[in-house]
């Protein structure tokens, strides 16, 4: 029973945004394409840092006025850390997204491709996605 209701259940909006940018990367081809994906990530990575700071501030309400809450203040406080962690673990995957499309979106540049260049078929966007975090500082 709990499988059907689970297959019937509608996909919330992040979901299919997160479907929506899955199948861009899977079909970015040129330099336009990368450019596309970089901003989206960008934009989504700083919308998790939004919620993960409302988050700790959360927390912190929480921590401070435990007295308010009764039985259920550490209840509030365990799962506001969970999304907390959550929305950072987010926020730095899709950074690294966006720092992997920028390379990308560079190479194709540098090539002189940047509105037609194909990438080599040989490449696999999911073992390609290990890039350092130092473009970090864009978001």
């Amino acid at each position: 029973m709990l499988g059907l209701l689970a297959s019937c259940a509608q996909m919330g909006p992040m979901e299919a945004q997160n479907d929506n940018i899955r199948t861009a990367a899977t079909n970015a081809r040129t330099y336009a394409d990368h450019d596309k994906l970089v901003k989206q990530y960008q934009r989504t990575a700083k919308e998790m840092l939004v919620k993960a700071e409302e988050q700790k501030k959360l927390l912190q309400h929480y921590e401070e006025k435990s007295y308010l809450y009764g039985r259920q203040a550490q209840d509030k406080q365990s799962h506001t850390l969970a999304l907390l962690h959550k929305y950072e673990r987010t926020a730095e995957e899709t950074m690294k997204q966006a720092a992997f499309h920028q390379k990308m979106a560079l190479e194709l540049a540098e090539r002189g491709d940047t509105a037609s260049a194909e990438i080599p078929s040989g490449r696999n966007l999911k073992n390609n996605a290990r890039v350092g975090s130092d473009s970090n500082d864009q978001i």
